[in-house]
């Protein structure tokens, strides 16, 4: 059959050369494929694997062959699932691969941002050395108040990286989940998003993108934060106003932020609406690769492998994720 494969800016060379060892016709198209040139590609194709870019209902009206779509990844909001759906095209994702891998990667922007490290970097890359003022004092960990917003899997993993390993108290915000499931997880629930940013030091965003959670960090919540509260992003950009954000860093709202995610990426120091972030001390900006690991890329190679077999060998395809919008369109077909 023939696979397109969108986004091949990310490498994934076990999936291409496994795809074609077992004799299929594999296309690879560029993150920044037009909607009309991924019409024009997904015409004759039957199984579409995608990161980022995005999968319209004008695409899957010009895909009549399409069986299935892998998105190699965890979130799903770049695809019109109801659309996908409603023509019987399987949608899929890789919710597990990186869990404890993007975990990792939020901590270490807070902990770097804590200590003031990209700040320091950069002093001494300019000037060689910095003495003991008060503009280098940071912060500790221990004793101090994270708060978890999207207490899933790689919440919890961070809850217990900063609790249990750094002696963190651990508040965490997410409606789907029950006050005992979080107390499990070593994280103390708050059913008042407001209430609980008031009392953080840190905050770290971990939910799913969704309608309801677009912009869930605006202006008000953080105003609600203390002036020396830290936020990290390595979840969705959308999740965060950013222009709020921007706004909150240049009048010194709140202490500083760490983001690997972005609304419209990828970022760039000309034009982006965010470039201002490039010049601020208190900012830690990575592009989008809080995932990027040897061992992580693996497990998303290998199950997206598993979920490829299937959706060609015609088998039902393996849903993983507690997403609801995957799990009805399984329940449906």
């Amino acid at each position: 059959m023939k696979i397109v494969r969108c986004d091949r800016e990310l490498e994934t060379p076990l999936v291409d050369q496994t795809l074609r060892d077992w004799g299929h016709e594999l296309l690879l198209l560029p993150e920044d494929v037009s909607e009309d040139g991924l019409c024009a590609a997904a015409a004759d194709c039957e199984l579409l694997l995608m990161c980022y870019t995005p999968v319209s209902a004008r695409v899957l009206d010009a895909a009549p062959r399409l069986r299935g779509i892998v998105k190699y990844g965890v979130g799903i909001d770049a695809i019109d699932i109801p659309a996908a759906h409603a023509r019987g095209v399987a949608v899929v994702n890789i919710p597990g691969y990186a869990e404890e891998t993007v975990a990792e990667a939020a901590f270490a922007m807070l902990i770097a941002l804590a200590k003031k490290l990209p700040a320091l970097g950069r002093v001494m890359q300019s000037d060689g050395w910095a003495w003991p003022t008060e503009q280098w004092l940071a912060s500790d960990i221990a004793g101090k108040t994270l708060g978890i917003i999207g207490c899933g899997k790689i919440g919890a993993a961070l809850a217990r990286m900063a609790g249990a390993g750094f002696r963190a108290r651990i508040v965490g915000y997410d409606p789907h989940k029950s006050p005992e499931e979080m107390n499990s997880a070593g994280i103390e629930p708050y059913d008042d998003l407001h209430a609980m940013l008031t009392e953080c030091d840190f905050v770290s965003l971990h939910a799913v993108l969704c309608d309801t959670t677009r912009g869930l960090i605006g202006a008000a919540e953080l105003a609600a934060m203390k002036p020396t509260a830290v936020l990290v992003n390595t979840a969705r950009g959308a999740l965060v106003d950013e222009a709020a954000l921007l706004d909150a860093l240049r009048h010194g709202q709140i202490g500083g932020a760490g983001l690997d995610v972005f609304s419209q990426e990828p970022v760039d120091r000309q034009t982006h609406p965010l470039r201002e972030l490039y010049t601020m001390d208190n900012v830690m900006l990575l592009p989008h690769l809080a995932f990027y690991t040897a061992e992580a890329m693996r497990r998303l190679e290998l199950e997206t492998l598993d979920r490829c077999r299937e959706i060609i060998g015609g088998r039902p395809v393996t849903i993983l994720s507690n997403d609801p919008r995957l799990r009805m369109g399984a329940a449906t077909r």
